[in-house]
This record gives structure tokens, sequence and C-alpha cells, in this order.
């Protein structure tokens, strides 16, 4: 599979999307493809931090379900514990899913393409710099 995920970080920032990216590469597949680093204000909240946003194309041949739980678990892995992880706010690292070669899944908890990953610039800029 060619999977397209999005980073978002407000931490450490740069170092943050490294260390992310090398645990996509050595959890989930080899990271084919890396956007730019776009530094963007936070979206659907606010905070005094920008974040840093990438996208990268990896390829894999995880089924879509294990991707999920693969990046929920660097989330985690890279988590704040103090942090509240069921709203918007900073966070060390954000990885969501955005495309899975052509597939389209609509389960509750899990929906491929993203479903808002076209009102989101800071998405769409760096998905559009890796797509071929």
């Amino acid at each position: 599979y060619k999977v397209y995920l999005a980073l978002a970080e407000s931490g450490n920032r740069k170092r943050n999307i490294r260390e992310a990216i090398d645990k996509i590469g050595e959890q989930i597949g080899v990271v084919e493809r890396q956007s730019a680093l776009y530094e963007t204000k936070p979206w659907g909240y606010s905070s005094p931090n920008d974040f840093i946003n990438s996208c990268v194309m990896v390829l894999t041949a995880m089924a879509p379900r294990q991707v999920l739980e693969a990046t929920q678990r660097i989330e985690q892995e890279m988590a704040d514990p103090e942090v509240c992880k069921w709203e918007y706010h900073d966070r060390i690292i954000d990885i969501d899913i955005l495309m899975i070669d052509d597939l389209v899944i609509d389960e509750p908890d899990f929906k491929i393409p993203h479903p808002l990953m076209e009102e989101r610039d800071f998405v769409m800029k760096p998905l559009k710099e890796i797509l071929m």
C-alpha cells in the first residue's frame, strides 16, 4: 500500500517531526517521500504555539487497520501523559492517515480518505507536494 500521512507537532518542533518519521519508518514501512516542513497556526482551538506540519508517503505491507494502530502507538509513545487526548490541544505529535492507495474506508473510528483533509490548507499544501 501507499499510505499518505499528515504530521503535526507543537513541542520541540523539527526534532519531534524527525523522531515521528523515524518511528514511522521503523514501525510501518519505507518512508518514500516527505514534504517540506510548514509552520502554521492552530486549527480548531486557540494556542500561543504555532505548529509544524508535514506529510509523508509510506510504502507498507500492513493492512489499513494495522497502520491505524501503529500511528496511534507512535502518538502514544511520544505523548505527554499530562495532556487530554479527547479534544483539540497542543500535542507533541499528531499523525493522521489521509489516504491509503485508492481505498475508501467508512467505519465509526476509521475513515479513509480523511474526511476533513480538504478543509485544511496545512494538510493539503504538504500533501500536494508529495503526490505523484
